[in-house]
């Protein structure tokens, strides 16, 4: 860290360098935004990857050698900035999937699976496959399953009710097909349970399926699903600047762990390094309101490091905060850049005052730059839903997860019609090598431009709310949360 040797005035549109005590240097498009560059986000994705692939599972869920890796090259990195940052950290617990396999075969051919998160192990050999009426949300949707495995349409139900359903009827396992044209069905069966096997296979090879036993061919399945689920102990990062006002906190996170089924650099290693990366850089500045940045655990075990963090903070702490922002994903190759709809303008659910203008903040850097951009639904399907629930002002930024790009997103975006916008996400392929970068430095310098502006100033945003809830209650307002859906 640098020090300033006098006291500088701030300027319009100017944060004061500690790099050069006498010269107040433009941030919001030149100095800060200006010092974000690809070859340091790459290399930083460029180490997670070489973290994950360190240790034997090959990923960095919470609780693996991997993750603990990453805490601690988040950690010396930080550290390294003198004594810029004060750094806290929150321990994490939860159950999570530390591992898992998927191998099915029907009719001696090999089907693309999924073994969903929180699903029991399971084998069989040549097992006859029966259809499922209608969504399987009934149990008159069931006819006796005894010895076979289910086929289930996905929708209207959770995935935990229709296993629950189909070993009721006898079934030995279920296979969820999905509800999309692209993709096989993913998602969680929301924690420890009694149930059967439940896996996903996708929406063509389950009508396939379907059709054939229809009409009349005989359809049997063999399956190996397993994985391995253990009580987990981890670690929430946070790091807040030296400088600022205290009573006025810009706090921005990304989660800092990956699935069981690889690495995890674009999810979320992207935002990951996108906040290390602006951290850096702010290093040499001095803010006029304080700057916490977040790396959380456990965001795909459900939001259960930010709810941690919501959940353990004193309610006058929350009150402080005048707006969280949440990067989760901001490379994906089949890319969109989404900014959260805050206003409700583009889907209907606005989030608490402020996350309108956090909004606009994006919109109008987006537009002065020529940058196309489209809105990323408020639905709380990353660590700023504990935020939101406990009624503080929400934003952020994406790039696009399982979601199917249209043709209109293409004439606008590039890419793939009808495939998703990360065709690698939750899988091993999602490395370095399958990151966007035309769309990780326009974000990581988006992510330099709030950064800039708010910790310079609060001017035209709202005053904050009294939090909804008492902290200690969220947990049990909340509905399921994060990237792995219920149904």
């Amino acid at each position: 860290m640098k020090t300033s040797t006098s006291a500088l005035g701030m300027a319009a549109s100017l944060l004061v360098s500690t790099s050069r005590a006498a010269v107040c240097k433009p941030l919001v498009k030149d100095a800060l935004v200006g010092s974000i560059h690809l070859e340091d986000l790459m290399a930083c994705s460029q180490d997670l990857q070489d973290i994950a692939y360190s240790t034997e599972l090959r990923n960095r869920v919470v609780g693996t050698d991997g993750h603990k890796k990453t805490v601690q090259y988040i950690t010396e990195t930080l550290q390294s900035l003198g004594d810029y940052y004060t750094l806290e950290y929150q321990e994490v617990r939860t159950p999570a999937t530390i591992s898992s396999t998927s191998n099915l075969s029907v009719n001696g051919a090999e089907v693309e699976a999924n073994i969903l998160e929180f699903s029991n192990n399971g084998t069989w050999t040549d097992v006859p496959v029966v259809v499922v009426a209608e969504l399987g949300c009934v149990a008159e949707n069931y006819p006796d399953l005894t010895g076979s495995v289910a086929l289930i349409a996905r929708g209207e139900c959770t995935f935990a009710l229709k296993g629950e359903l189909a070993g009721q009827a006898g079934a030995v396992a279920a296979l969820v097909y999905n509800n999309a044209a692209v993709g096989k069905t993913g998602g969680t069966l929301g924690g420890p349970n009694e149930l059967i096997t439940v896996g996903g296979i996708s929406r063509a090879d389950g009508l396939r399926l379907a059709e054939a036993i229809s009409n009349g061919e005989a359809v049997v399945s063999s399956g190996s699903f397993g994985s391995f689920v253990t009580d987990t102990v981890s670690q929430n990062v946070i790091a807040t600047s030296k400088y600022g006002d205290p009573d006025n906190v810009l706090f921005l996170g990304a989660h800092s762990d990956s699935v069981a089924a690889g690495p995890g650099i674009n999810d979320n290693g992207s935002g990951s390094c996108g906040l290390l990366t602006v951290a850096k850089a702010l290093s040499n500045w001095r803010t006029n309101n304080q700057v916490k940045f977040a790396w959380w655990a456990a965001e795909e075990e459900g939001l259960i490091g930010a709810e941690t963090f919501v959940n353990v903070t004193a309610k006058e702490q929350l009150d402080k905060i005048r707006l969280y922002l949440n990067f989760d994903m901001i490379a994906s190759p089949n890319y969109v850049l989404s900014i959260y709809d805050g206003d409700g303008s583009a889907f209907n659910v606005s989030g608490p005052a402020g996350s309108a203008e956090a909004e606009k903040l994006f919109e109008d850097y987006y537009t002065a730059n020529n940058i196309p951009f489209t809105s990323s639904e408020f639905d709380g399907r990353s660590d700023y839903g504990p935020f939101l629930d406990a009624g503080i002002p929400c934003g952020g930024l994406d790039t696009g997860a399982d979601g199917v790009k249209t043709e209109e997103e293409v004439a606008i975006f590039g890419g793939v019609a009808n495939q998703w916008y990360d065709p690698n996400y939750h899988s091993a392929k999602d490395t370095v090598d399958n990151l966007a970068p035309e769309a990780y430095i326009t974000t990581g310098k988006a992510i330099a431009h709030a950064v800039a502006s708010y910790g310079r100033s609060w001017a035209g945003f709202p005053e904050r709310e009294p939090v909804a809830v008492t902290p200690r209650d969220v947990h049990a307002t909340v509905g399921h949360h994060g990237h792995s859906l219920p149904f």
